[in-house]
């Protein structure tokens, strides 16, 4: 796929607030790209800036090689559908959609062939004359993006749309929205801060915090080898623990030394050890690699949360047999389960489940945090 879009050496500051800070991205031409991360990470200020709403300090975006820094929202080949989808109310659906053609003039013979399109596109034939006021949350929104769609822009930017939704109706909505640009072949730009609809959506994943990409990857990328601990904390859940990387494929942690399949790295260099709950295998105490103490257990429907005192240090297991509180186990931990990752900013702040981490009071700023 070619380059669509071009972003270079983006900068944006509010309030001497610097949000996106000499960001480098480009997105392809057909691909649906998702902008991840916490509240005030810079991914709604990068899509508004793509989409013209904003203008940046600094850097320059191109569209299929044109600088476009200048151009105002509604001369650019790009629409969005927002959060809250601001449809008429005092418009029925099917005049909703039909809004940005009427705009233009649009003979009426073309406005109903279009129409009907995109009614059929989103599921929504024989819903023209309802009012939107008495459409379901899903409804509108496929309402939105019809009518986003409906004048053929190239790229939709999409901020946050699901967020309104209940969880059934999201994980409805996430295969609705892959199916609709798998369909119409455009570029689709998503932001949002829910980790689960970013992998299961995207082609293309770029993690931010602080205003900084961290990663850009596939989705499998992102989880199964995250660069840093960011990255590994925020994509679904880790064990992130100290380590020494004594040569090529040995790591010690937990006063363990243990196989794995990573290198590169410099003899005894401190490094960050992600390894995920689901690979953590438990067993009897005497065939475990390291052994601790059971402090909690809660049932989430397919598996156990289980977490494990180890020396200090909280470990999290997903594992589908029922262990109880208190019992002493072992642990045991394939090589290709491990994964080293680079000391960062970020190593120290995640990865133990004690109740009171470094790791929750980070994710109760996050959460307070304005949006940008």
């Amino acid at each position: 796929m070619a380059k669509l879009i071009e972003l270079k050496g983006i900068s944006k500051s509010y309030d001497s607030e610097k949000v996106i800070d000499s960001m480098d991205l480009y997105i392809r031409d057909g691909e649906f790209i998702t902008l991840l991360g916490p509240s005030g990470c810079g991914k709604t200020t990068t899509l508004r800036i793509i989409g013209g709403f904003e203008q940046a300090d600094e850097g320059e975006l191109y569209f299929e090689g044109t600088e476009i820094s200048s151009v105002p929202a509604y001369k650019r080949q790009i629409n969005t559908v927002f959060q809250k989808y601001a449809l008429f109310p005092h418009l029925n659906v099917y005049e909703n959609i039909a809004f940005p053609l009427r705009l233009k003039k649009i003979k009426e013979e073309e406005v109903k062939e279009k129409v009907t399109e995109m009614l059929k596109m989103v599921a929504l034939s024989g819903f023209e004359n309802k009012s939107v006021s008495t459409l379901s949350g899903g409804q509108q929104q496929r309402v939105a993006i019809a009518r986003a769609l409906i004048s053929h822009p190239k790229v939709l930017l999409l901020d946050e749309p699901l967020g309104a939704l209940d969880l059934k109706l999201r994980k409805d909505m996430q295969n609705e929205l892959k199916s609709i640009q798998q369909k119409i072949g455009i570029t689709f730009i998503y932001v949002t801060h829910d980790q689960e609809e970013a992998l299961s959506m995207s082609d293309t994943v770029v993690v931010m915090a602080n205003g900084k990409i961290q990663q850009i990857g596939t989705p499998t990328d992102i989880y199964n080898e995250p660069k840093n601990a960011f990255v590994a904390d925020f994509i679904g859940e880790s064990n992130i623990i100290d380590g020494i990387m004594l040569e090529d494929k040995k790591v010690k942690l937990a006063s363990h030394v243990f196989d794995c399949v990573d290198g590169g790295f410099e003899k005894n260099e401190p490094v960050d050890v992600v390894i995920r709950p689901e690979d953590v295998d438990v067993v009897e105490p005497e065939r475990g690699m390291l052994i601790g103490t059971v402090t909690s257990v809660t049932f989430k429907g397919v598996h156990y949360e289980i977490i494990v005192d180890i020396k200090g240090f909280k470990w999290m297991i997903q594992s589908t047999d029922y262990v109880a509180p208190e019992k002493t186990i072992g642990i045991y931990i394939e090589p290709d389960a491990i994964h080293i990752m680079k000391k960062s900013e970020y190593s120290g702040k995640f990865g133990d489940y004690s109740s009171f981490s470094d790791e929750m009071d980070y994710i109760s700023n996050a959460d307070t945090a304005e949006e940008f």
